[in-house]
């Protein structure tokens, strides 16, 4: 826009215009912003040979490496829109947020590996995107508004269950149950069963050690079979946990928010909570920085 076009314009008009622009923005599609993934970066197979006997703080910093590099899937990029309204004591809201269709991986399309990590690392990647970790709430709110409801997979409970080879294996079969669905709804529907949630809440921060809180791993009958649960530290991840970003910037009637404000806010935080205000939305990080 030029300056004549600038000056036929008063000071508010100018300001509804930016405003439309900018809701008109977050309403088209959203993108994963990473840079595009390089033609020869490693698959998720090699990835998993890469770290399989590395410590949990080495595979974690390569995973950060080859995330924040673009190494993701395709498929992952297309952020899908969950829509919702809801009144708050007489107030009507109508709300739209932006949630990565599956589970945070490494690889390709056809070759990748849905990413257990930690919450510091989960933390630490949303925080370099502008992005945040969902509520119990919202984890709800994404499995009924999958298009792709997968039953949960267990594996027996061992002491091997926190290393790369388990979380492989329960990798391969995501993958085939995902391969049955495809001609019902193609990779970057939205999914949602296969694995229990990292999610924020206040029970972060409830207890000296700070503890990685995780929910969901629903049922097809929508009952989850993880209730919240905080009796895990902070450095721990086992095959059963997936990482679901959420955009941070939210529309809230029209309006462009951050969930992370929105849930320390005394009379919105319910619109994504419903522990009430969460007052520190996040993961500390210093354990990996």
């Amino acid at each position: 826009m030029n300056k004549t076009f600038y000056s036929a314009l008063n000071k508010s008009t100018v300001v509804l215009l930016f405003l439309a622009m900018t809701v008109s923005g977050i309403l088209k599609a959203q993108k994963l912003p990473l840079p595009p993934r390089a033609n020869d970066a490693i698959s998720g197979s090699t990835f998993k040979n890469q770290i399989d006997t590395l410590s949990v703080e080495d595979s974690e910093n390569q995973i950060y490496q080859e995330i924040l590099n673009g190494n993701i899937p395709t498929f992952l990029r297309d952020l899908v829109p969950i829509s919702f309204s809801k009144t708050i004591k007489d107030s009507a809201y109508v709300v739209t947020y932006f949630v990565l269709p599956d589970y945070l991986a490494v690889g390709s399309d056809t070759d990748y590996f849905l990413m257990p990590m930690t919450p510091i690392l989960a933390q630490k990647i949303a925080k370099a995107i502008d992005f945040t970790l969902p509520t119990k709430q919202m984890v709800d709110q994404i499995w009924s508004n999958a298009s792709v409801k997968l039953a949960p997979s267990p594996i027996p409970p061992s002491a091997q269950m926190t290393t790369i080879p388990v979380m492989w294996e329960h990798n391969t079969r995501l993958k085939g149950k995902r391969k049955e669905t495809l001609k019902q709804a193609p990779l970057g529907a939205l999914v949602a069963g296969h694995k229990k949630d990292v999610i924020i809440s206040n029970k972060i921060y409830e207890k000296s050690s700070k503890p990685v809180v995780i929910y969901g791993w629903h049922y097809q009958n929508g009952t989850p079979i993880q209730p919240v649960y905080a009796g895990h530290s902070e450095t721990y991840a086992d095959y059963s946990h997936g990482i679901r970003l959420v955009q941070d910037s939210v529309l809230v009637n029209n309006k462009v928010h951050l969930i992370s404000k929105v849930l320390q806010d005394i009379q919105k935080s319910s619109l994504f909570s419903g522990e009430g205000v969460i007052e520190k939305p996040f993961y500390p990080v210093d354990k990996i920085e």
